[in-house]
């Protein structure tokens, strides 16, 4: 990836995160945004990549990039078992005809629910040791709210129904919409800060989680 890209990336081969530049301005980053977004954003690509090394494929590779088993076997069912959660709950999603292929997606479904995770933690580390955010005007959100709704904003775009049709085909990663639903349907603490209805479509009571 060249300097003005906007992405990032990680290397198991390498055990490297690299992020180019170009991700470093809005809406993954601003140095005049709140923390809350900009943990909500560009933490979760952080954490993101991060995960990354722990996910499917990636946990196949040692600290120094080696491709070697070093997880013991019952690690390696447990895993498992989490990771089935993930397959059946992204391949109930479907754009027009066409299903989420759960497995073909499963590894960058588990960095983002774990980047998402680790951000929002990591957000919290933060506030606990500086002075309170003021609140955005006229929003009447909690920074804790913004937060979530940092990492909403970057997957908002648009596509056409072919464009969505090859994605589902060929791409690794969920469908925008589904990065967003997938992800915060999963997490405890979204469905706390918004008054989620219990079992409801973003608060369900069996919620899939890896790490």
């Amino acid at each position: 990836m060249s300097p003005p890209t906007v992405n990032a990336y990680y290397t198991p081969s390498k055990n490297q995160i690299v992020f180019p530049a170009g991700i470093l301005q809005a809406p993954f980053y601003d140095q005049e945004y709140p923390k809350s977004l900009n943990f909500g954003a560009m933490g979760v690509v952080m954490g993101h990549e991060l995960t990354h090394g722990f996910d499917d494929q990636g946990r196949e590779y040692d600290k120094f990039g080696n491709l070697r088993p070093w997880w013991n076997n019952r690690s390696i069912e447990n895993f498992n078992v989490q990771t089935k959660c993930f397959i059946n709950q992204y391949s109930s999603y479907k754009l027009q005809d066409d299903h989420v292929d759960g497995k073909q997606t499963l590894g960058e479904n588990i960095a983002d629910n774990g980047g998402l995770k680790s951000a929002y933690h990591a957000y919290l580390d933060w506030v606990g040791h500086h002075t309170p955010e003021r609140p955005l005007p006229t929003l009447n959100l909690t920074h804790q709210q913004l937060f979530f709704l940092g990492f909403a904003q970057v997957w908002c775009s648009s596509s056409t129904a072919e464009a969505d049709h090859l994605q589902i085909l060929t791409d690794p990663h969920s469908p925008a919409k589904y990065r967003v639903i997938g992800t915060l349907s999963n997490s405890k603490e979204f469905a706390e800060n918004y008054g989620c209805a219990k079992n409801s479509r973003m608060n369900p009571v069996h919620k899939c989680e890896v790490w």
